[in-house]
């Protein structure tokens, strides 16, 4: 008989943040499995906080080495919603277009997190923001505090497409 190793149960804390939208913006991704913490964060000089939210979702499911279960908590009803009710898997069938026949906005974040949580076993659930989650409030403070970092990085899509 083939023994298989238990699947690690991974708590992935999300949020993004951008000053001006658009503008400076950061992200930030607090892992947690057992008594493990990891904090992820960056920042990049142009961008949007929708992008943000995304990227810190991306960013906290890259950092896993081995197919886990994870659980994605975030207070952006756009990426909850996007997972949950098939939003974002809906937009790829149909050519990135919305219901509304628009084309559905940062495509290439989409596309990356739809691909990882075709490797994971991913859950997203939503949570207040700028509430009693202490998590998600640690979330606020490291994506606000990325974006105010000097050299801030460069977002290549959002700048070529918004110029």
């Amino acid at each position: 008989m083939e023994e298989t190793t238990p699947i690690k149960e991974i708590t992935i804390y999300t949020d993004g943040a951008c000053s001006g939208n658009p503008g400076p913006g950061g992200y930030a991704a607090v892992l947690l499995h057992n008594n493990l913490r990891k904090e992820i964060s960056g920042g990049f000089r142009l961008t949007t906080n929708n992008r943000m939210e995304i990227l810190a979702a991306i960013k906290g499911l890259s950092a896993l080495k081995y197919k886990c279960r994870v659980t994605i908590i975030s207070d952006s009803r756009l990426l909850v919603n996007s997972m949950m009710l098939g939003w974002a898997r809906n937009w790829q069938e149909n050519n990135w277009k919305k219901s509304n026949k628009e084309k559905a906005l940062n495509i290439d974040l989409w596309q990356q997190l739809l691909d990882l949580c075709n490797t994971h076993v991913v859950d997203f659930k939503w949570v207040q923001g700028h509430g009693s989650d202490e998590l998600n409030n640690l979330c606020d403070k490291l994506c606000r505090d990325a974006a105010k970092q000097p050299d801030l990085d460069i977002d290549v899509v959002y700048e070529s497409t918004a110029m």
